[in-house]
């Protein structure tokens, strides 16, 4: 099969086209001939070498794929060969063929194409997660979400959006923040010229956001802690402006504030299956009614990975980069 491997931990030219064997599927895998890849901001880590995969995990790159089942293991229930899925990959989506846990996967949604469809499960799954589960972010509640054009962003605010939440954005240009209201935010911020916080506490009354999904990190957190409404929950996913921050612990006492976080590629397949099945009972409908619609910014074919991720790091993309294969 086609894929393509990190040759070295480097920068995007190390992305290197190759023949490699297909994969065989465990006892309760799939392998799914992929017709598009998504492309994640852990797949840029993971090439610098800043991003260990799991030890039972492929080591190409790619967390998300979409394709047609081509074989199944022999404990398999859920699919059969010629099902049309996505599903969240713990690695390899790079390539032709790709083998993935079973519960890991979802039909495509109605109505998507292949490169539509490769664009869901990364962030749906990662969003899912953190913002429903960990966060708890309830019917009527507030969501702000830091860099709202992001993959995630784009997602948790359509998603919050749909489910009947308040959600405000923030991004880094007057053009991002129109598109995040396009994308069904109340208002979005830009961070570069405005204050950001003290815009969130004028939005609602002084009250505060209940809950902020933050990939951030570093001197964004005492401001998040000032617009979090009491009993609010901060929730990271990641730290672009660095891992280390001062904290009013006084704040987090008074006002019964939560922090809290979670990486997702190490977790167990059971897990993963448990988010799938929420997002299967509660998205998939949401998605299938044109509700939520994927954002796609622009496709690169499989070889052309490098330039892929030249243009995931320069930040000027809304919405998600996908591989065709």
């Amino acid at each position: 099969m086609r894929a393509v491997e990190i040759s070295s931990p480097g920068g995007p030219e190390v992305l290197k086209p190759r023949d490699l064997p297909k994969p065989s599927p465990k006892p309760n895998e799939i392998v799914v001939k992929v017709a598009a890849a998504g492309v994640n901001r852990p797949d840029v880590l993971q090439r610098m070498g800043l991003y260990p995969v799991p030890p039972d995990a492929s080591p190409l790159p790619g967390l998300e794929i979409a394709g047609e089942v081509a074989a199944k293991g022999a404990a398999v229930t859920l699919w059969k060969p010629g099902d049309k899925v996505c599903a969240l990959a713990n690695g390899g989506g790079y390539a032709e063929y790709c083998a993935v846990p079973e519960t890991q996967a979802l039909p495509v949604p109605k109505n998507l194409s292949m490169v539509e469809a490769a664009s869901l499960p990364e962030t749906f799954f990662t969003v899912w997660s953190n913002v429903y589960d960990r966060g708890r972010l309830a019917p009527g509640e507030s969501l702000l979400v830091q860099g709202g054009t992001s993959g995630i962003g784009v997602t948790a605010i359509q998603m919050a959006a749909a489910t009947g939440n308040r959600v405000f954005a923030t991004a880094g240009s007057d053009d991002k923040c129109a598109a995040c209201l396009r994308l069904g935010a109340e208002k979005a911020f830009n961070y570069r010229t405005q204050d950001w916080a003290a815009e969130v506490r004028a939005a609602t009354g002084g009250q505060g956001v209940n809950v902020i999904l933050d990939m951030v990190g570093g001197d964004y957190v005492p401001k998040e802690l000032k617009c979090l409404a009491d009993e609010g929950r901060l929730v990271f996913i990641a730290f672009l402006r660095g891992p280390k921050t001062e904290l009013d612990i006084s704040q987090v006492m008074l006002r019964r504030l939560t922090i809290t976080g979670s990486t997702l590629r190490p977790r167990p397949a059971e897990f993963k299956g448990a988010i799938a099945r929420s997002l299967r009972e509660r998205i998939w409908p949401l998605l299938e009614a044109g509700r939520i619609k994927p954002q796609i910014y622009r496709t690169f074919p499989l070889e052309q990975a490098s330039e892929a991720h030249r243009l995931m790091e320069s930040s000027q993309h809304i919405g998600k980069i996908v591989l065709s294969v």
